[in-house]
Parts: C-alpha cells; sequence; structure tokens
C-alpha cells in the first residue's frame, strides 16, 4: 500500500519523520497520517513526497507492473 511504500522509501533515504514533514511545509501530524495510511496526499503533495525521496510517483503508487512495461527496473529506487 502506498503508505507503506512511503514510510520505506522515507526510510531508506534516511529521511526523519519531522524532517519530512519540514520539506513538505505541514505538521508532522499530517505527515504521519499519510505513513499511518489514515489520510492521503493531494496531488500537489504526492508530487513534492515523489521528488523529495527522488522516485516516481507510481513507485509511491505501487504501480511496479506500468514502470516494467516503460523498461524501468524498481529495484533502481531501492
Amino acid at each position: 500500500m502506498f503508505n507503506e511504500r512511503l514510510r520505506s522509501t522515507r526510510k531508506l533515504r534516511k529521511i526523519k519523520l519531522q524532517q519530512m514533514a519540514d520539506m513538505l511545509e505541514i505538521t508532522l501530524r499530517a505527515y504521519q497520517h499519510y505513513e499511518q495510511g489514515e489520510r492521503t496526499p493531494s496531488l500537489d503533495c504526492l508530487i513534492k513526497i515523489a521528488n523529495i525521496l527522488e522516485v516516481p510517483t507510481d513507485y509511491l503508487l505501487e504501480r511496479e507492473d506500468y514502470l516494467q512495461s516503460l523498461g524501468v527496473s524498481v529495484d533502481e529506487y531501492l
């Protein structure tokens, strides 16, 4: 699910929760809602998240089949 992919990618990049919230210019609690699966970010926020984590939005949305159809290896984001 999105929230699990978000959390694991953030941790892989060694970004703390508060740092992520600060970079997105939202409260820590608002960001925690994304990682807990209680809310989903707006499209604009999703794009910011992907840019910060340096992954495509399709990766965060777990669209591996689509990425692979484009010849993109999901492993390169890990």
